[in-house]
């Protein structure tokens, strides 16, 4: 994820704190004021692990229609790609831990923070661009409807099971993560 140190209010910033990093795994802490979001976006080839610590959240998730290769790595296929809704729910503290395999799960998603919210993610392997695993941000739309009056509503209105067709795009220009500094128990 693209992360930024300029911003132009802490207030509105979303923020990550790295509790550990290796070569096999990343322990970090999102933090999301309300209203909030991470745009939709992948962990390619990883299981991924998240548990919310308080607040709640809207998740919207998708799997990919087709499979991945063995590797769980999605081909890099340019241009518009099926999907299959999987999750499009409110998440709060109280919930289980939501888990995400490379084919399954959610492995495409979204957040909005409905209230201040922390989620902790267990990431494995990590994201390393020059091993394929590098994150990748989508729009979506319904497979339904003319795409260029694609609206809100329309993607509202689609229930787990949906198909939708995802695409390639950059991150909002206003999409900004913070790096905080860590200050807990070392892990090792």
């Amino acid at each position: 994820m693209r992360r930024e140190e300029d911003a132009k209010t802490i207030s509105d910033m979303r923020s990550v704190q790295h509790v550990h990093e290796s070569d096999n795994f990343t322990l970090a802490v999102f933090c999301l004021p309300t209203a909030a979001t991470i745009p939709l976006h992948d962990h390619p080839g990883m299981v991924v692990l998240s548990k919310l610590l308080y607040g709640s959240m809207h998740v919207r998730a998708y799997d990919w229609e087709e499979k991945n290769n063995e590797a769980g790595l999605a081909s890099r296929i340019t241009g518009p790609r099926n999907a299959r809704l999987v999750l499009d729910e409110v998440v709060t503290a109280g919930d289980e831990p939501m888990a995400l395999f490379p084919s399954t799960g959610g492995n495409i998603h979204a957040f909005t923070a409905l209230t201040p919210c922390a989620v902790f993610d267990v990431l494995a392997p990590p994201y390393m661009p020059d091993n394929g695993r590098d994150c990748t941000y989508y729009s979506e739309s319904s497979p339904n409807i003319d795409v260029s009056n694609n609206s809100k509503e329309d993607l509202d209105s689609m229930i787990p099971g949906s198909s939708a067709i995802l695409e390639q795009c950059q991150p909002p220009d206003d999409f900004v993560v913070r790096r905080g500094k860590y200050n807990g128990p070392e892990v090792a």
